[in-house]
């Protein structure tokens, strides 16, 4: 479960190494462990940023000491040896460190690479093909006729294109729209110069070969409102009364009529309609033709007059136009877009390879030989292959100057059968075990170094770290011993009395509720067989002897704060019930209190009290306990 981080931030410590020249200074030492200026600076910065009122630096130092003292005890009490703790502290490790796994530079090269196809637009043609390996086959074969001169793009499209609508126009799409398409099929187009054709790219639909018909800057987006009459697959007796109707419609619209209004009535676009006709803002080509030429023609608050596409006829509102967005304004989506496809994994996969790189991972070449000689004519599933006495000890992979053998890798290859499409494809699964290992391998170092190598990080991990620590420990010298230390609130309360007065007197009782007076009167007599002096008892007692038939209420109020208090112990009148499950009620053991005289009449203000007593012990002791140093000469440096 995860614990309320209570982070107090404050400077660091400097123990023998004050003075050194470390980018990351030693600000303070608390029991023996420094504390750095960064991880100061970072909780310090982090807690003013929630505080309505900043605290000063001296004040949060002092914070902070308490903070790393109480630390330093969890850990002389072992709590950061548990069990419990360190399978807290892992999981929050590899959760917090996934963010720092990455190569920001590859995610920012990729949204900048997103956005700049925002400014152009691209029309292009495509021939659709299977997504398959005969596929992609004919993709090359066909491109090379193409370029060859033996046949034109557009007959091959309509000859081969799986994409019936485009290959009956010869291929043509249209506008490539960012955003829109497989990530893929977009990149393809725009790194495609106007007039060549792509290579073969598979879109995960198919494989594509894409003709770039021309380029241009991008015209924005524009917005607007439409109404449409269907015609599609309807009589043509049908159609002609509905070219009536978007008539009349636009005779309405042009005379000063609310746009809006009419979508909602007459539109048959559902889509829209119950929007007012509202499309939303869009780009060149992302509307059929001539609705998209039509709708970037007309001016601001212009409406065109009727006109027919493959769904009915159309009048279109125009309101506005807008340029292209900026970056800043385009970002969210671009960053969404790419967690959708294959780019999401990219500054993961980058991060990774730069491990490897850094950790010299290599694998080893002349075991794979070995591999691929033994898969000749072997009926063995692969990882009972590996874990064979002539191939078990061999070294699939190096990395940091360790080797790891085969046997290691097996597991990940667990019920894969040799292939039986040839030695070749079972050895590229090995292959792909054994390189998924060292990554995996490569990774792990790289998280356990993250402390080492990453400030940021290594500050948030200090933070979870001691919060854990924090909360434990808390928990059992102040938190929950307040909560269960019978005797010393008892102790605490008498002794301090008079910091509980009340400013009016109250009364104290236990009300029992029932549907009839009768049923009150046996309720109030089996209470008189049970211990008042203990609530939790004695309300589980009344509970399980009546069920849901009678209610029991605790209560200490002064008047004016019960109306039914108000009628039983202040001659007040008597309220009208609530329900007639509870219509009758009397007052058991009640009776007026000019002050409280016991610890469960003001058991919360008490128990608040007493931790804070608690606390402030526990610091006096910590203070004794364990010696505290602040390198004041840092500490000055403080901004």
């Amino acid at each position: 479960m995860k614990k309320h981080l209570m982070c107090a931030a404050v400077l660091l410590c400097a123990l023998s190494s004050f003075g050194a020249k470390d980018s990351d200074p030693v600000l303070m030492n608390v029991a023996g462990k420094n504390v750095t200026l960064s991880e100061f600076q970072y909780l310090y910065n982090k807690n003013n940023n929630q505080q309505l009122e900043p605290l000063t630096r001296e004040r949060y130092l002092d914070m902070f000491v308490d903070y790393k003292l109480k630390v330093a005890d969890a850990e002389a009490a072992g709590l950061d040896t548990t069990a419990t703790f360190r399978a807290e502290y892992l999981q929050y490790r590899d959760e917090l460190a996934s963010p720092y796994m990455r190569d920001n530079a590859v995610a920012e090269q990729l949204v900048n690479e997103a956005y700049s196809h925002y400014g152009e637009a691209v029309r292009v043609s495509h021939i659709m093909l299977p997504a398959t390996d005969a596929g992609k086959a004919l993709a090359d074969s066909l491109r090379g006729e193409i370029e060859a001169g033996r046949s034109t793009f557009e007959d091959v499209a309509r000859a081969y294109s799986m994409d019936k609508p485009t290959a009956a126009r010869g291929g043509m799409m249209g506008n490539v729209t960012p955003a829109r398409f497989p990530w893929a099929f977009e990149k393809a187009a725009y790194d495609t110069a106007e007039g060549a054709v792509s290579a073969p790219v598979n879109s995960g639909f198919g494989w594509h070969l894409i003709r770039v018909e021309s380029r241009k800057p991008s015209e924005g987006e524009v917005h607007a409102a439409h109404i449409l009459r269907m015609t599609q697959g309807r009589a043509p007796e049908q159609a002609a009364r509905e070219k009536e109707i978007i008539d009349s419609l636009y005779t309405v619209a042009t005379s000063g009529a609310d746009f809006a209004e009419l979508a909602r009535k007459y539109s048959q676009d559902p889509g829209s309609a119950r929007r007012g006709g509202d499309l939303g803002w869009f780009a060149r080509g992302v509307m059929v033709q001539p609705f998209d030429s039509i709708a970037f023609a007309l001016p601001d608050g212009g409406i065109s007059m009727p006109f027919e596409t493959a769904f009915g006829y159309h009048i279109i509102y125009k309101d506005a136009r807008r340029a292209n967005r900026t970056l800043d304004e385009l970002r969210p989506e671009i960053e969404k877009a790419m967690e959708r496809d294959e780019r999401g994994r990219a500054p993961e996969r980058a991060y990774t390879d730069r491990a490897v790189a850094e950790q010299k991972g290599r694998v080893d070449a002349r075991t794979l030989e070995r591999v691929a000689s033994a898969l000749g004519g072997t009926q063995l599933a692969l990882d009972t292959l590996l874990m064979s006495p002539e191939l078990a000890g061999l070294t699939a992979y190096e990395i940091n100057g360790r080797k790891v053998a085969l046997a290691a890798v097996a597991p990940r290859l667990a019920g894969v059968e040799t292939s039986p499409l040839g030695a070749t494809v079972s050895l590229q699964a090995v292959k792909d075990a054994v390189e998924a290992a060292m990554r995996d391998d490569a990774l792990d170092y790289a998280r356990n170094n993250l402390m080492n190598t990453n400030a940021d990080y290594r500050n948030l991990m200090n933070e979870y770290r001691d919060g854990i620590l924090l909360f434990e420990i808390a928990n059992s010298k102040v938190w929950d011993r307040a909560a269960k230390d019978t005797e010393g609130l008892d102790a605490f309360f008498k002794a301090n009395a008079a910091r509980y007065a009340w400013d009016k007197p109250r009364f104290k009782s236990y009300v029992i509720f029932a549907g009839t007076e009768e049923l009150v009167a046996r309720a109030v007599e089996y209470a008189s067989t049970l211990d008042a002096t203990k609530p939790a008892e004695f309300t589980a007692a009344m509970n399980k002897r009546f069920g849901r038939d009678v209610k029991v209420e605790r209560v200490i109020a002064a008047r004016g704060d019960n109306p039914t208090i108000d009628f039983l112990a202040f001659g007040g009148e008597r309220p009208e019930p609530k329900s007639k499950q509870y219509a009758c009620y009397a007052a058991y053991e009640g009776r007026v209190l000019d002050a409280p005289e016991a610890v469960e009449d003001v058991r919360a203000a008490v128990v608040a009290d007493y931790q804070a007593a608690l606390e402030a012990e526990w610091l006096k002791e910590l203070h004794a306990k364990y010696p505290v140093k602040i390198n004041k000469k840092q500490l000055k440096k403080l901004k």
